[in-house]
């Protein structure tokens, strides 16, 4: 039974730290390869937690896309967005890199523990 809580643990470790990486990943990605562009900041529709943006493509699309931060409606943010999905944003300020590293530390350490436990479980088979 050891084994098999420390094989999840390494598992739930593995996917944390996979979805921090790509979260950092996607985040700089975006920013190196986006195209920028100025976003009213709109209020959220009924029922909804975050406010939209609304910003022009370069070839004239409007998009209007919730914010993928907590905004004030108010005024008007620079972002970038992915020019092969314009819905992918990532807002100036507002990145929450610590959230994706939180998941990277988070993983690493899982992992770690339930190498350790398999480790452990494994001597005391033996």
């Amino acid at each position: 039974m050891q084994i098999v809580f420390a094989v999840f643990t390494v598992l739930a470790g593995l996917v944390a730290a996979l979805a921090g990486g790509y979260g950092l990943h996607q985040a700089r990605r975006i920013r190196r390869a986006g195209h920028g562009a100025m976003a009213l900041v709109k209020p959220p529709p009924p029922g909804a937690e975050r406010a939209l943006l609304e910003y022009e493509t370069r070839d004239g699309r409007v998009m209007e896309v919730p914010a993928p931060a907590p905004l004030r409606p108010e005024g008007s943010v620079r972002l970038w967005y992915d020019p092969a999905d314009p819905r992918d944003v990532v807002v100036d300020g507002h990145e929450r890199t610590w959230l994706d590293w939180g998941f990277v530390a988070v993983g690493l350490t899982l992992t770690a523990i339930g190498a350790a436990l398999a480790l452990l479980a494994g001597a005391s088979d033996g």
